[in-house]
């Protein structure tokens, strides 16, 4: 059994690393070892995050997810965490967070037959519960952010974001979508389910 830690931020001005500490303090009070860290800055509401299919790709069954909270895991909708918790599911991935102590169990190096299906069956529908209301929490956020910038335009005071030049100018014209009108465009969903595809078997 390897202990994967999975930590991500939303965005480059956050600190994905900054759980580190918090989760190898909670494996050693085990007797555990965190084999490896799986860091990113993506948003939790996108199902095709590399540092997560790279874990995904590396685990064994048996082997731990292990996040802070789980809204690090997912801020998904219902579909694409049913989508996830498939893929955990087929290749025997335990999730263990933080901030769900009946997940702790899992982490215990023995325990009987019932003691342990008990505690998945609770913790699964924990997760459930937990994941659905980090997706609310991201839709209030969003409603917010949006309802917020509507009243500043309608008083003009809003600018957006700035351009980024110095990003785009580093994109090659050969990427526009413009310059190849026949591509063929998947959604994230798309590339997400396509991705998890071609993971190699468990």
């Amino acid at each position: 059994m390897f202990v994967r830690a999975y930590l991500r931020a939303s965005t480059s001005e956050q600190d994905a690393n900054r759980a580190k500490d918090q989760l190898r303090a909670f494996v050693a009070e085990r007797g555990l070892k965190i084999a490896a860290c799986y860091v990113e800055n993506e948003s939790g509401a996108k199902l095709a995050r590399p540092e997560l299919f790279r874990l995904l790709a590396d685990a064994e069954p048996g082997d731990i997810l292990l996040v802070e909270q789980v809204d690090r895991l997912s801020r998904l909708t219902a579909a694409d965490w049913e989508m996830l918790k498939a893929e955990l599911t087929t290749r025997r991935v335990r999730v263990v967070a933080l901030d769900l102590p009946t997940s702790w169990m899992m982490a215990a190096s023995a325990t009987d037959e019932f003691t342990g299906r008990m505690f998945e069956a609770i913790n699964g529908m924990l997760l459930d519960m937990l994941a659905a209301v980090a997706r609310k929490d991201y839709n209030d956020r969003r409603r917010r952010q949006a309802q917020g910038q509507a009243k500043a335009k309608a008083q003009g005071r809003y600018k957006g974001r700035p351009e980024d030049t110095e990003r785009n100018a580093g994109i090659s014209p050969a990427c526009s979508p413009l310059s190849n009108p026949g591509a063929r465009y998947r959604p994230p969903q798309a590339v997400a389910a396509l991705l998890l595809r071609r993971l190699p078997s468990a």
